[in-house]
């Protein structure tokens, strides 16, 4: 089969490769957009049911920090807690002159989608769904005529950009955004590693990001599997956040695991305060209030007021120790134990992938001329509550505009 010249094609339609090709497209400038499952942006779609989180209202130094570059190609039995905490705070390709959290919103409501802003200042549509969105989103690709053909499997670079089937297409100018390893069942299943790696590009291995952690539970706990972990607070390196997470059958996940997970991850200890709002001299008066006759279950839970507190309380500080002083210590830093993450079938996303140093500051990749990769395909990672939406965002916008450019002969 003869090959297909096209002026850009972009490979991989979730919200990088959207947000390329919406970059991309230009009046009499034919534009394929590439997706390999039978339909875009499923892993988008699927992080939405819940409530689509596009990014955080907040302070853009304070944003640009929950970004960590990776540490390039280093193998993960190399890596420490200190890499972790000296590697540059947000990647070399990242920056909210792309799109930062004003942009974002402004571009969602372009789309004709309302937004509100919430206590915490994640920001998400009125409807909280990612279908109206992605429509108005795909209507406006398409009257810029982006051609989207889905079932369109990437398997080779030979003689051009080669598809499963047997279709060539032959670009001036591509844009890669196949997404990291997470979530494979939604199409992020790394299948670009081999391609990418045989033409000379850097990359560094996958790992697990905004993940859970395995806990082997005893028997006691089978009552509480799916109960949520409200008003405490998580301790990991002197930083410390208070966000709810849920204790599971395989151990614990959700947005407040997620937000320290990296450095629980590379290897930082973690603890939870059990009453963050309370000192210890007030919770160990508690502590010292006569039991009578309450078993040891109901009496904490008259001083903690939640049984799932309790259970976590006895399932990981026994023994207890009598004193009350002690016994508030350990509830104020109750050690998280755990037995290492939850692998990338279930996180939310990856770390890992096309690094730095296979990158100009354009995302063009310096093995492949012309081609340009974003979203979680590089190296990075953000946690969820919005970061990470805007990061694949505005890394399909950078690569996009570049390629343009690079059409443009800018």
């Amino acid at each position: 089969m003869s090959a297909e010249t096209v002026d850009a094609l972009v490979i991989g339609a979730g919200p990088a490769g959207l947000m390329a090709a919406e970059a991309l497209m230009a009046p009499g400038r034919r534009v394929v957009l590439a997706e390999a499952m039978p339909s875009p942006a499923r892993k988008f779609l699927m992080a939405g049911k819940s409530g689509l989180n596009l990014t955080k209202d907040e302070p853009l130094p304070e944003f640009r920090a929950r970004f960590t570059a990776g540490t390039g190609a280093l193998p993960v039995g190399q890596r420490s807690l200190d890499r972790w905490r000296t590697r540059r705070p947000t990647p070399g390709y990242f920056s909210t002159e792309d799109m930062g959290p004003s942009e974002v919103k402004a571009w969602a409501e372009g789309l004709g989608v309302a937004l509100f802003t919430g206590s915490t200042g994640r920001v998400f549509p009125v409807g909280m769904k990612a279908s109206p969105l992605l429509r108005a989103w795909l209507a406006r690709l398409g009257a810029g005529g982006v051609e989207l053909r889905t079932r369109w499997r990437w398997c080779g670079l030979e003689g051009g950009f080669r598809f499963e089937g047997g279709q060539v297409l032959r670009p001036k100018v591509a844009v890669l955004a196949l997404g990291g390893a997470s979530w494979p069942r939604l199409g992020s299943d790394a299948g670009w590693v081999p391609m990418l790696r045989a033409a000379g590009v850097e990359l560094a291995p996958f790992r697990p990001a905004n993940m859970g952690f395995r806990v082997s539970w005893s028997g006691q706990m089978a009552r509480h599997f799916g109960a949520p972990v409200k008003g405490a607070a998580l301790l990991v390196g002197g930083a410390a956040r208070r966000g709810e997470w849920v204790i599971s059958a395989a151990g614990i996940e959700g947005g407040g695991i997620y937000e320290l997970a990296a450095a629980i991850r590379d290897g930082a200890a973690a603890s939870v305060d059990l009453a963050p709002d309370l000192e210890a001299g007030v919770l160990a008066a508690r502590f010292a209030r006569p039991r009578g006759k309450l078993s040891v279950g109901n009496w904490l839970r008259r001083v903690l007021g939640d049984p799932v507190k309790v259970a976590l309380l006895m399932e990981w500080g026994r023994p207890l120790p009598e004193d009350p002083e002690a016994l508030a210590r350990l509830a104020k830093a109750l050690p998280l134990r755990h037995e290492g993450p939850m692998g990338l079938y279930r996180a939310i996303s990856s770390a890992g992938g096309i690094t730095d140093a296979a990158l100009t500051a354009d995302l063009e990749l310096r093995a492949l001329p012309g081609v340009f990769a974003c979203g979680e395909m590089l190296d990075w990672e953000a946690p969820t509550g919005g970061y990470l939406l805007t990061g694949c965002f505005s890394t399909g916008l950078r690569a996009g505009r570049a390629a343009a450019c690079r059409l443009a002969g800018l």
